[in-house]
């Protein structure tokens, strides 16, 4: 039997505000006590360029929990300030930064990721958005314990999520660092415990994604409409869905894919009039249309298509 201290020492890293509820629950779990948080430095923000915390570092400060902020963890410095705070394990929930072989040796019960994937599937930087992107019915999350590589260490548990085709990026991503989180604390107590055994993933099924770019975002119309509705919802925050008219950027905010409307036949990114729920305008793709909802022209509001083409009648027929 191994045999642990009481309360168990944690350190948790991490960054954006959708795993500020995985800290939140560890820093309440019973036995528990997070004796610091890691997270990167303040960043300069916005056209004050006035420096912004990350939401977890906010959190930690608000609980008085010890925060520690380096640029990197490769220093002997910051290893050696790692060490010194003795920790049984460590929690890695999208940190952002690479966990040197000096850190991941650290704790006696290794650092435990949380990776918003069923691994080996989607290993990489993109895995929420690619899942939508794929179509796929069900995705999941993985709780693992960190190595080198890119997602590559072994599995000590997973659990799945259906998905529903209505899932953006934006909402699903939290979703999954919740169901993660409460995998966590199901598993913590038995893998310190030495009841669990971690898994090798299986390197023939691995699949990697890309890091997104600004240019995923522009519409292809030689998509079909339901590929491109896809891509708004994977896309959602950033980059988003957009196309380009009359030289500006339009944000494509709201969209649904329709069937082709019978008598009518237009050529990939013509706009054209809508009869659809919602939407009196639309975009001819390679298969059906695709109705939008809401957009925002460059250097304006975001507005109904109803409003926006009351401003802008001239965009039906456009080619974009």
């Amino acid at each position: 039997m191994v045999i642990t201290r009481e309360p168990l020492r944690l350190v948790f890293m991490g960054t954006p505000d959708y795993v500020v509820p995985v800290l939140d629950s560890l820093n309440s779990a019973d036995r528990v006590e997070v004796i610091g948080v890691y997270t990167p430095p303040d960043r300069p923000k916005g056209r004050g360029r006035s420096m912004e915390m990350p939401p977890v570092k906010s959190f930690a400060l608000e609980h008085s929990l010890p925060v520690f902020q380096p640029q990197s963890l490769r220093p002997e410095s910051a290893q050696q300030e790692l060490a010194g705070l003795q920790p049984d394990v460590i929690v890695v929930a999208a940190y952002g930064k690479l966990l040197p072989q000096a850190a991941l040796s650290t704790p006696p019960h290794g650092c435990l990721n949380i990776h918003p994937s069923i691994l080996p599937k989607y290993r990489g930087p993109s895995p929420v958005a690619t899942a939508i992107l794929d179509g796929d019915q069900a995705t999941g999350v993985t709780l693992m314990l960190l190595d080198q590589g890119m997602d590559t260490g072994p599995i000590i548990a997973q659990k799945r999520l259906p998905l529903h085709g209505t899932e953006t990026a934006e909402t699903l991503t939290p979703a999954l660092f919740q169901l993660g989180g409460e995998l966590l604390l199901e598993i913590l107590r038995p893998w310190v415990a030495g009841e669990l055994r971690a898994q090798e993933q299986d390197e023939s099924s691995a699949t990697i994604t890309s890091k997104l770019q600004r240019t995923d975002g522009e519409a292809d119309w030689r998509l079909s409409a339901e590929d491109l509705e896809r891509r708004h919802r994977a896309f959602t925050p950033w980059p988003g869905l957009f196309t380009v008219w009359d030289g500006k950027v339009l944000k494509l905010l709201d969209v649904a894919p329709l069937p082709p409307e019978s008598g009518t036949s237009s050529e990939p990114g013509r706009v054209v009039s809508s009869s659809g729920p919602d939407s009196i305008i639309a975009v001819a793709t390679s298969d059906g249309l695709l109705a939008l909802r809401t957009v925002q022209l460059e250097g304006r509001r975001a507005q109904s298509a109803a409003e926006f083409m009351r401003g802008y009648p001239a965009f039906t027929g456009a080619q974009l």
